[in-house]
């Protein structure tokens, strides 16, 4: 009866009981895990429905304005949130100096449900101070006819004649809409990222000796992985095959390290249904995008309830030399770093098929060995984008995400393994509670 005695009196006192103890911090514990997860662009989602875009916490809101006198300053290495009406065309500015490359990625975000079109996206360029166009692309829905977030990019190579000099140069963001469309307004996600040049330049010529045949699909278990909702909340994978269910409507990010001399090969499959009957144009796309978020090739598949799968073309082992190539595919594997992974279920699956959840399966290679890079001469902002780190390679075995900003560093940190630290936390907790209970029955 003492240590039962002991027990009640710390009750009867107005305190806490040391189990109670514990369980009020893990309490709190749970709750910061929590708090920190929804940093990532991870929100929450109504049982059926897909998830929305996972912004970068960290972005800077800015509008875009409709002359460059207006335009609101980007700096490299910053993340930015802006939107983008019907029939819009928006200006921000960019100070550069004579020496960097530098690269700028606009991600358009349609609302779901809105109707578009498969040519409606968006027009990204860059042009300096005379107006003069250094590059631009485009990003459009495709066939499937699904609004999801696309990406294009716009460059200021250094080297151009057009574009060589320090001073003023400005983005241009033009939304292409076709007759028909929704008027709603798209949210945007800018990236500003400079490249610092060479200690050395040795050759201006692309690679020409590469394997381009087509790699075997990796095989083995599928292992689940839950993708993200947003580049800025990707998840990490490497080499393996990888598996996450997805609903008509959502998208998935994930992100592959891939460092200079490795070649990566990335093959889709969308599972077999039981219901429904017909079949979806362009059913699922699958997207790749370089560590600056410029897109480097896309594949996609129709579908008839049965299982389908689709490959990326065959690229280049990553060189400092693939920029000199004119093959859009092969031109994008220009540096190191974190390659991110976009798969897309359109919308429209949903009427033959049903809400699902419909299970994608990814199967990643990267083969090669790595090598040391082209030796920069400075800096590159923000730190690290053109290299794989230790943490990137333990993040793609923890299938963490983390390098997308402040809020994904601030997870890597609290988060990696944040069960294991709950279920460790708690155990400490739960031994500490038993030891004061035994000491105060003693007394």
């Amino acid at each position: 009866m003492g240590r039962r005695t002991a027990w009640w009196r710390t009750r009867a006192q107005g305190g806490r009981t040391p189990v109670a103890e514990a369980v009020r911090r893990v309490g709190a514990v749970v709750a910061v895990l929590c708090a920190t997860a929804a940093l990532t662009g991870h929100p929450a989602s109504a049982a059926g429905s897909p998830s929305a875009y996972g912004y970068d916490k960290g972005d800077r809101v800015v509008d875009g304005a409709s002359d460059t006198a207006h335009a609101v300053r980007l700096d490299p290495g910053g993340t930015y949130r802006s939107s983008l009406r019907k029939g819009a065309a928006l200006y921000y500015g960019l100070d550069l100096d004579a020496v960097s490359d530098v690269y700028v990625s606009v991600t358009a975000v349609p609302p779901a449900g809105t109707t578009v079109a498969a040519t409606d996206g968006i027009k990204v360029s860059l042009r300096n101070a005379a107006g003069t166009g250094c590059t631009y692309r485009s990003a459009t829905f495709g066939g499937g006819r699904s609004p999801h977030p696309v990406a294009a990019w716009a460059v200021r190579e250094a080297g151009k004649a057009l574009c060589n000099g320090a001073g003023k140069y400005y983005v241009l963001v033009e939304r292409v809409d076709a007759s028909g469309s929704s008027p709603d307004t798209w949210g945007l996600e800018l990236t500003a990222v400079s490249e610092a040049p060479l200690a050395r330049v040795d050759t201006t010529s692309a690679p020409q000796d590469w394997n381009s045949a087509s790699p075997e699909a990796v095989t083995g278990e599928a292992r689940r992985r839950a993708g993200g909702s947003g580049f800025a909340g990707a998840v990490a994978v490497g080499q393996g095959v990888w598996e996450d269910d997805v609903e008509p409507g959502g998208s998935l990010f994930y992100k592959v390290p891939v460092d200079w001399g490795q070649q990566l090969s990335v093959t889709a499959e969308l599972g077999a249904t039981s219901g429904g009957s017909g079949y979806a144009t362009d059913a699922l796309d699958l997207a790749l995008y370089n560590p600056v978020r410029g897109s480097v090739d896309e594949a996609g598949l129709g579908y008839q309830g049965s299982q389908e799968s689709t490959a990326l073309d065959p690229l280049p082992p990553v060189e400092y030399r693939n920029r000199y190539s004119v093959v859009d595919h092969e031109s994008g594997m220009r540096f190191a770093g974190s390659y991110y992974l976009v798969v897309h279920l359109a919308a429209q699956v949903a009427d033959s098929f049903g809400r699902g959840p419909f299970p994608v399966t990814l199967r990643v290679r990267v083969e090669g060995s790595a090598h040391g890079g082209p030796g920069y001469a400075a800096r590159s902002e923000p730190r690290n984008v053109f290299e794989v780190t230790a943490q990137d390679r333990e993040a793609a075995v923890t299938g963490t995400g983390g390098g997308g900003g402040t809020a994904m560093k601030v997870l890597a940190v609290a988060g990696i393994g944040g069960g294991s630290v709950l279920l460790a936390t708690l155990g400490v907790w739960t031994v500490t509670a038993r030891r004061r209970a035994s000491t105060a029955a003693a007394s």
